[in-house]
């Protein structure tokens, strides 16, 4: 008998269990499962070996070498015969800081002689620091603290913080910082009891505002004092992204050379350290309240700490041309030049050519009543000339941009529509050849209405226009983007400029579709985040390098910005990227300070600092969708800006490289301090960002069987009614349907929904139209305000200041 073979499956029926993907794994467990080794790019082409520890180990060590690397080219300009001093801000918080007895305290504890001169050169740790004094000026505190590498923050043992500090610590807050150190003066001054809890309470209340702040240091105490130079001295300077990837430099000396030709304008040298990137002759430079200019050429003016006398800088050797503008210099032009007869001509078609006529027929109707009459009235803005009226056609209201497009969607606020029309509109009479008639009387009717308003009336009308404002941004929060559909007008007049959209986030929009003019004007990049790449990464190889001592040379530069250097405040430049110069669309999120209550209206007039710029700007806010722009890229225009929530502003500004820091204050405030309303950071540069107003029309059902309803008070005539049959309409308790057919002569219709619907319940239709901001963006300059706009940065005077005036 033959023996029995043992039974089995065959290998091709085995079953085999699907392996558990660690696609979601956390960071904890993939570098448990990677144990130390590194990702390496794979080399193509060729075979692969694998690793072996040997190999991991040497990968680890090339990457601790970069870093270490990197670490020394940081701190190498801050050693060295030619070291760059390190730059440490002295801002007063307190009405009695005297930031000139701290320098002075700080200078003796190393027992050096304090000159006047900013330079501490502390010859113990081989440092230099550049000590810089501001007053209680906010613009001069904010400018300081953008290129500063440490910030000291003198306070008074028995003078709390005043409000312009606690001002000056959130503007700082929210611009970024570097590292924060506060000092406490007049503490031995203090009972020894006591001094322990003044420590505390300081150390509490400067915690607030900068968690990493180092304990509080007493300037009376000379151990303190060393530490502290100690810190600066050692520390590597904190590092601030937008700051560090472009060059900027604190003016040491400026000279100016008048024009031959113009004396008002010439040529400026700024003398100082360069610091941040590599800097080009070819690029631009922006100076704060003054604009962007070109460069003649830059000089290298080296010096030596070893042998500098009195701590003053002096000239090692002469000075070195470094850079001259090539025929690649950026240009000053910072918009294009729109080319009207540019457009896209065609035959017109059958139903333009019967249009056309329609408003011919039109027009000579008009012309043979003005022949009639003699007369005619004409609605033009308010100081328009007898000439320029004489131009303006009778259609042109109806062709008008949305100058007002913020009023018309508040159809209840009528009052409110006919008074802002009534301000910037004026009516005229135009005889038989269509030149106005003036009358005697206007001018003398005008002076007695204008003389016969009291303060009290001024004041009793801006009451109700600030009223009238909150009622407008309260009825926006409880009704959202409702709309009465006026009784008068047609609705498809009325909202023909308007869209239904099948799905907000999904439906196609043409972002160049209908753009207005000024979009001619702009400049777009076909990939903005590689042509940011490749312009940083330009910078590289500009012959101006970080850390040198340089003499930059700008060209036709008004005399005024050579007049605002003086010794008091800091006189600070930055060097522009490739392309910054050129207007754009820029997109910046906003959030709402909260300690401010008025509502803040898309555009209201703004005073944004944007990074190291400040411009006038009227904003446009949308809602910020935090998973990523749309399908179709179109956002929901914000009529309020809403307290809590981040909205997205949007204004034609210069194209801004990498995130910086953006803040909005109002233009002129009634109280002493600047009004801080928003914070943010710039988002991103794309004129393709669609601003969707939405309007909601909305009704009320009249009679409802099973799913069909019949609906009022949305329409008030047939035409309309068929007019917006093609869009959804959708129901507050979330049923959604459509226009069946009209019903009558009023406006009734009839509807089908995907469920039987309620009563109290109201139907609801979406319109959108796209809106886009205006071209009124202009560069804020503090020499062109007014001596009560200026005195609103500037704190109240301390002693120090009291007794240089005296």
């Amino acid at each position: 008998m033959a023996k029995e073979e043992a039974f089995h499956h065959r290998s091709t029926l085995k079953q085999k269990h699907k392996p558990f993907k660690r696609r979601f794994a956390t960071k904890n467990t993939l570098r448990d499962k990677s144990k130390g080794r590194t990702q390496r790019a794979p080399i193509k082409g060729k075979v692969q070996r694998k690793h072996t520890r040997a190999d991991r180990r040497n990968a680890v060590r090339t990457e601790q070498r970069k870093k270490r690397e990197q670490i020394l080219m940081s701190t190498r300009i801050f050693s060295g015969r030619h070291r760059t001093p390190k730059i440490v801000a002295i801002i007063p918080l307190c009405s009695n800081t005297n930031t000139q007895s701290l320098v002075k305290s700080l200078f003796d504890s190393v027992e050096e002689p304090f000159e006047g001169s900013p330079l501490l050169n502390v010859s113990r740790f081989k440092q230099t620091l550049q000590l810089v004094q501001v007053n209680r000026n906010l613009l001069d505190i904010l400018d300081v603290a953008k290129v500063a590498d440490y910030m000291v923050m003198g306070m008074s043992a028995d003078v709390e913080v005043d409000e312009f500090g606690e001002h000056c610590l959130s503007a700082i807050q929210n611009q970024g910082h570097a590292a924060v150190f506060p000092v406490v003066q007049g503490l031995d001054q203090v009972a020894a009891k006591r001094r322990n809890d003044v420590r505390k309470s300081l150390q509490s209340f400067i915690g607030h505002f900068f968690p990493d702040a180092e304990k509080v240091i007493s300037s009376d105490s000379t151990t303190d004092l060393l530490a502290l130079l100690r810190v600066l001295t050692s520390q590597v300077p904190k590092t601030i992204k937008w700051r560090d990837t472009r060059p900027y430099m604190l003016a040491d000396k400026v000279e100016f050379a008048p024009s031959s030709e113009n004396p008002q304008v010439g040529h400026l040298a700024l003398t100082g350290y360069l610091r941040g990137s590599n800097l080009s002759a070819n690029r631009l430079i922006h100076i704060p309240s003054f604009g962007d200019f070109q460069i003649e050429q830059i000089d290298n003016v080296p010096v030596s700490m070893e042998h500098a006398k009195g701590n003053e800088i002096e000239e090692d050797d002469e000075p070195v041309v470094l850079d001259r503008p090539t025929a690649e210099q950026d240009s000053l032009v910072a918009s294009n030049e729109p080319d009207q007869l540019n457009n896209e001509q065609t035959w017109p078609e059958d139903e333009e050519m019967d249009g056309w006529k329609q408003q011919m027929a039109k027009m000579e109707e008009e012309e043979e009543q003005m022949a009639s009459n003699g007369k005619r009235t004409l609605r033009v803005p308010k100081g328009t000339s007898a000439y320029q009226a004489a131009w303006i056609a009778d259609d042109e209201e109806s062709d008008m941009s949305d100058s007002d497009e913020d009023m018309d969607d508040y159809s209840d606020a009528s009052s409110t529509g006919a008074a802002e029309d009534a301000e910037e509109y004026e009516d005229i009479q135009l005889d038989a050849a269509g030149n106005p008639i003036e009358n005697e009387d206007e001018g003398e009717d005008e002076g007695e209405d204008e003389n016969l308003l009291s303060a009290e009336e001024e004041a009793a009308q801006l009451k109700a226009y600030l009223k009238e404002r909150e009622r407008q941004n309260r009825d926006d929060l409880q009704f959202p983007d409702e709309v009465d559909t006026p009784m008068d007008q047609l609705a498809r007049e009325r909202f023909a400029r308007f869209r239904g959209l099948q799905s907000f986030r999904t439906s196609p929009w043409d972002p160049y579709e209908n753009l207005p003019l000024d979009y001619a004007r702009i400049f777009q990049f076909e990939n903005f985040k590689r042509t940011q790449q490749r312009v940083v990464r330009m910078c590289a190889d500009a012959p101006a390098k970080a850390g040198m001592h340089v003499r930059i040379v700008l060209k036709q530069v008004p005399v005024q910005a050579s007049l605002c250097f003086t010794k008091d405040r800091p006189y600070v430049v930055f060097g522009l990227h490739q392309y910054e110069h050129q207007m754009s669309v820029v997109h910046f999120t906003v959030t709402r300070n909260p300690e401010y209550t008025e509502p803040v209206r898309s555009k209201d007039p703004m005073v944004m600092h944007f990074g190291f710029r400040r411009y006038n700007v009227r904003p446009l806010y949308s809602q910020h969708l935090h998973g990523g722009a749309t399908v179709n890229n179109v956002h929901k225009f914000e009529r309020f800006l809403k307290p809590g929530e981040v909205s997205v502003g949007t204004v034609f500004a210069p194209i801004q490289f990498g995130t910086v820091p953006v803040s909005l204050y109002l233009p002129s405030s009634k109280g002493t301090l600047p009004t801080l309303v928003g914070t943010g950071s710039s988002l991103e540069v794309n004129p393709s960002r669609i601003l969707a107003k939405r309007v909601i029309l909305t009704g009320a059902p009249f009679k409802i069987h099973r799913r069909s309803a019949v609906v009022r008070y949305m329409f008030f005539n047939p035409e309309d009614v068929n007019w917006f049959k093609p869009i959804q309409l959708y129901t507050k308790y979330g049923k959604v349907g459509h226009i069946k057919e009209s019903l009558g002569t009023h406006g009734y219709m009839k509807c089908i929904f995907d469920g039987p619907i309620k009563q109290m319940d109201t139907v609801c239709m979406n319109l959108y139209k796209r809106v886009f901001p205006k071209w009124n963006t202009s560069l804020w300059s503090e020499h062109e305000q007014t001596d009560e706009q200026t005195q609103q940065w500037v704190g109240p005077a301390t002693e120090q200041d009291v007794a240089m005036d005296i």
